[in-house]
């Protein structure tokens, strides 16, 4: 048994993992290649370029790099055409995956893809390609099942595997104890995002707001967590070139601690926003991309939210901020407001807890289960049980 996988970023490589630690006790024999990062390497994918190579962000944003990411598609169509898996899961990086399925599933591949693009929020006409290319939808937010059913396409929801990582909070206490979080000091979580772009982009308006908060409120600490050694090295050296000082912390990892202990979170759009609420953490949500990709995103845009607490809950539960709303002057505001209200930070935070629970679905075995079920009805079926 060959099982390919694609992810495209760090989320990606989370939810890859799960899925191969799934599957491989259903096929305990089976091989899995293609591209992924170090979570998924570590629970037995062999990869075949780094997964930073297809990280990029946005429409404008991805030019530069589009020989080198098609050079790649373009070598793993002809190996898989060539010597083909018995299986194809794309995770998340629709624009790189879908044209790898779709020329997959011509050519008798079952195809499935692992996280709904957003054709429920901007770009529609993508359903046709989704008809073509994939066989199977994994959704990880329950609204995205029953709209993608509607288009003809057929759809699991599997739940959101950081809903089952991420246990619900028993004692609040316990993550600022292991950051050394003193009870009357205000801590804040920065997450400015992990690619090079997000952060050169959104961390300048981030410190200028740490500023006019240091201003305002005693006690202020900000914690930044850097999810490798470079991106610590380019957090510090932001940090550093700035005039004044300002109480920040650059922290290795910890995101999630750091989330859990914060009494609130100023944070890019993106996955975070996911880890804010399912840790409980009342944030303000920023996001920026270069302006031909805003203005492109504009014209075909169907929602109301950018934050998926937001869209879950379908009202403002989170604070968000874009393009040009996304300055010191908006932010701090917003921020300012949590940090003055905790009565409302109490509420947000329930709210959060309610949609947490609608997401516990252990998921990696349910979308295991899903292409279980799918190869076994195209009689390839090597499973255990």
């Amino acid at each position: 048994m060959r099982i390919a996988l694609v992810a495209g970023e760090l989320s990606g490589d989370f939810l890859g993992a799960g899925l191969i630690r799934s599957l491989a006790k259903r096929y305990p024999t089976a091989r899995f290649e293609g591209i992924g990062g170090p979570s998924m390497q570590s629970a037995g994918l062999h990869s075949d370029h780094p997964l930073e190579a297809l990280s990029v962000m946005g429409l404008v944003e991805v030019l530069g790099h589009l020989p080198r990411i098609l050079g790649i598609r373009r070598d793993l169509r002809w190996r898989w055409l060539d010597d083909p898996p018995d299986v194809f899961i794309g995770i998340d990086a629709p624009d790189f995956n879908l044209g790898l399925e779709q020329a997959l599933r011509a050519a008798g591949v079952p195809t499935l893809h692992y996280v709904s693009p957003t054709v429920w929020a901007w770009r529609g006409g993508r359903i046709r390609r989704i008809r073509k290319a994939v066989d199977r939808m994994l959704c990880i937010f329950p609204f995205e099942e029953r709209f993608l059913i509607d288009q003809g396409v057929d759809a699991w929801f599997v739940g959101h595997p950081l809903a089952d990582a991420i246990e619900p909070m028993t004692d609040p206490r316990a993550p600022r104890r292991e950051l050394g979080i003193a009870a009357h000091e205000t801590a804040i979580a920065i997450l400015p995002g992990s690619r090079r772009s997000e952060v050169n982009t959104l961390l300048p308006v981030f410190l200028a707001v740490a500023a006019r908060i240091t201003e305002r409120f005693p006690d202020v600490r900000f914690l930044v967590p850097a999810a490798t050694p470079a991106l610590h090295a380019r957090i510090r050296a932001r940090i550093d070139a700035r005039a004044e000082r300002l109480p920040i912390e650059v922290v290795d990892g910890q995101a999630r601690t750091i989330l859990a202990a914060a009494d609130a979170g100023l944070i890019a759009s993106g996955t975070a926003t996911l880890e804010a609420m399912l840790l409980r953490c009342p944030s303000v949500m920023a996001y920026r991309v270069h302006r031909i990709t805003a203005m492109l995103v504009r014209r075909s845009l169907r929602i109301s939210y950018f934050a998926m607490p937001n869209l879950m809950a379908n009202e403002m539960l989170m604070p968000e901020f874009v393009q040009n709303e996304a300055d010191p002057d908006h932010l701090t505001d917003a921020l300012a407001g949590l940090l003055e209200a905790p009565d409302q930070r109490a509420e947000i935070a329930a709210r959060f807890a309610s949609l947490h629970e609608c997401l516990r679905r252990d998921a990696s075995e349910r979308a295991a289960d899903a292409v279980t079920d799918l190869l076994a009805g195209r009689g390839i079926d090597h499973a255990i049980g």
